[in-house]
């Protein structure tokens, strides 16, 4: 945990409301949270786990709800999210196990949940410069992948990630859960195909995508002369060729053995890393 939290020591918090019942009408408006449209309504979402709220906290996300077992009261972590939470207007709830575990959907649920709002950029927000990356999806449908995927970005210090066309919500608990927090450092921006496509005209980019009839080994590309979108296809159906046609490069992984193709996470993290290569090459020539 960070300085903030460790040295500030534990408070005393005020404006908490205990909950032991399920039919509760603020538990039944957290748990509807696992549907997408009940979320888009309300434009929050969750996050288990103590060090994600500590995190979002940290990074300026809006907390609604706080909401924590009973056998985490006392405890001086939690004791200060809870003061920080009431500080900026959010309401703390503390609950039974049997709620939180209904509200989670899990058997052995993390002690502490957020409810935050939702945050999107804009395509027109992304400005990358020559030694950003940034990593588009098309129609990504699984949500382990793209919570994945948005973890990976963090890691490998892209910039952001486009969702391209109908994906998977990033902000599904599922998704949220796959990230491990990254989804509060890595802008996510949604819009369509066409939206993209007009981007890409405008935004000085270079749109390297995989592709099963790439032209290249994706190890041949110069990734660093300028800010780089890498372009990833659908789990099953690959690119459209609308989007792979526009892409200034389309690349291939290579493979051995009997596979004829990489889970979506992985190709992106191939692609990603590579991509960090370049840049971490060019700082070394600077």
């Amino acid at each position: 945990m960070t300085d903030d939290f460790q040295k500030s020591g534990p408070r005393r918090v005020g404006h908490v409301k205990e909950v032991t019942s399920l039919s509760n009408p603020i538990i039944k408006d957290i748990k509807a949270l696992t549907n997408k449209r009940d979320r888009e309504e309300s434009g929050t979402f969750m996050a288990e786990g103590l060090k994600l709220v500590i995190d979002a906290l940290e990074l300026g996300w809006e907390i609604r709800t706080l909401v924590y077992a009973k056998a985490a009261k006392g405890k001086a972590l939690v004791e200060q999210v809870a003061a920080k939470t009431v500080a900026h207007g959010g309401l703390v709830l503390e609950v039974s196990e049997k709620v939180l575990s209904s509200v989670t959907r899990r058997d052995n649920p993390q002690m502490v949940v957020g409810i935050f709002e939702q945050r999107w950029k804009k395509l027109d927000d992304l400005r990358p410069g020559r030694d950003e990356t940034l990593v588009a999806l098309d129609r990504v449908r699984d949500p382990g992948n793209l919570g994945t995927i948005i973890r990976t970005a963090d890691a490998a210090g892209a910039t952001g990630v486009i969702l391209v066309g109908e994906c998977t919500d990033p902000f599904s608990l599922e998704t949220v859960r796959a990230t491990m927090g990254s989804v509060f450092a890595v802008p996510v921006v949604k819009c369509s195909a066409e939206e993209f496509l007009s981007w890409q005209k405008r935004s000085g980019t270079q749109v390297v995508a995989t592709h099963l009839a790439g032209a290249v080994d994706y190890r041949t590309v110069d990734y660093s002369k300028k800010p780089v979108v890498l372009l990833m296809g659908n789990e099953q159906s690959g690119l459209p060729d609308n989007l792979a046609k526009a892409a200034d490069r389309t690349v291939r992984i290579p493979q051995q053995g009997r596979a004829d193709s990489l889970n979506l996470a992985v190709a992106s993290a191939v692609m990603l890393f590579e991509a960090r290569r370049h840049l971490l090459t060019l700082d070394d020539k600077k």
